[in-house]
């Protein structure tokens, strides 16, 4: 159940209340694709760092080590040994994202697995099934997530089959919900908005699914290859159709400042791969913009990589250090630039939602991305 605790603007400052516990909104989502944040992050560090919610991956998870095991081992909060919430995406951006190996139909979609090449076949069903069987606290409906750019025909015809494709998700979910061996009898749903960056369409898919009065909703389809300004009109055209009193879940992005503006225009969840992918490649989140640690003129520097911040890198080790670290390719380094670059995301969503209920959003905003614009002079 989600409660709307205030809003400043549009930006809206929220609770959401789970089976594995209740969620501060706006929120990001630590991405763990396959029941693991890439770079050596154990889930005692995302307690460390104030992770609320941990996200995998349902297409990753069914093919290694498969669903089915991790039923037999208690789910996956039993599995990966966390007690907050999970979760779960569809599988289907992973699915589409396999253009060359599948072959979308009515019934679901026939593609072949990227680990050995073997067959798959993915509907709504298996899908629901699939994350029933992780026991995730959040599933996410199984949708197509459309070319970009799409024919406004190719668009209608991709939306009409997801809206489809939900109201087969809600079913058996209700159906799956009710089984005596189902893990998680208490698991919710969230239902996508598709529709490009055509408006009409965005509004219609949003207005209907909204008649669902499912858990939550999700943008999806964006951060696709449209520019930034196109997916902030359609956030800010969609959202207001959108129900306020369920979260609004913007899938895949982003940036500090992406997630600044859509929280702006009423989005409260978030999760992207960028804080750990860049940790991964050297490069630190900072308020004074990204650091790359690779840099020589790191080599003698004994400051951390931000001044000022809790996280248990940076209460620690020095700038020096870490890029020693790197430079020795050692996974060390890697593993404290994830850390430091989820505890930047998590905290930054924390005073985000202080300034919400401060009712100084704006000006919070302002100054934020003043900082992020700096020239980088660390």
């Amino acid at each position: 159940m989600y409660k709307l605790i205030c809003k400043d603007g549009n930006a809206k400052r929220g609770e959401f209340s789970t089976v594995h516990g209740k969620i501060q909104t706006p929120v990001f989502m630590n991405v763990g694709t396959a029941a693991a944040i890439k770079g050596a992050v154990s889930t005692m560090d995302l307690q460390e760092i104030k992770t609320q919610v941990e996200l995998s991956n349902t297409y990753h998870l069914h093919v290694r080590p498969g669903d089915e095991v991790i039923k037999k081992l208690g789910g996956l909060h039993k599995f990966m040994v966390w007690d907050k919430p999970i979760l779960t995406d569809s599988g289907g951006f992973q699915v589409f994202s396999l253009s060359g190996l599948r072959k979308i139909k009515e019934e679901g979609v026939y593609f072949n697995s990227h680990v050995d090449g073997r067959k798959i076949f993915m509907g709504p069903e298996e899908s629901m099934r699939i994350q029933s069987n992780l026991a995730s606290t959040i599933a996410m409906a199984f949708d197509e997530c459309p070319p970009h750019p799409a024919t406004r025909e190719y668009m209608e015809d991709s939306v009409a089959r997801t809206t489809r494709w939900l109201l087969r998700c809600k079913n058996e979910m209700n159906r799956l919900n009710t089984l005596e061996d189902t893990i998680n009898k208490h698991q919710m749903l969230f239902g996508i908005n598709q529709g490009g960056t055509y408006t009409d369409i965005r509004i219609e898919h949003a207005k209907r699914i909204s008649e669902l009065d499912l858990d939550g909703y999700a943008l999806g389809g964006l951060a696709v290859g449209e520019s930034h300004s196109e997916m902030y009109r359609i956030i800010e055209e969609t959202v207001p159709y959108l129900p306020e009193a369920k979260p609004t879940y913007l899938m895949g992005v982003g940036t500090p400042a992406n997630i600044l503006e859509a929280v702006e225009r009423g989005v409260d969840f978030f999760d992207c791969v960028y804080p750990a992918r860049n940790g991964r490649h050297g490069h630190a989140y900072t308020n004074h913009g990204k650091m790359n640690l690779l840099n020589a003129k790191y080599e003698l520097d004994d400051r951390p990589i931000e001044e000022g911040c809790a996280c248990p890198v940076c209460k620690t080790y020095s700038r020096g250090y870490i890029r020693h670290l790197l430079k020795a390719k050692e996974m060390l380094g890697l593993r404290f630039l994830v850390t430091h670059n989820l505890y930047f995301y998590n905290k930054m969503m924390e005073e985000i939602r202080e300034a919400i209920e401060n009712q100084n959003f704006a000006s919070y905003k302002k100054k934020k991305l003043e900082g992020f614009a700096a020239e980088q002079g660390n």
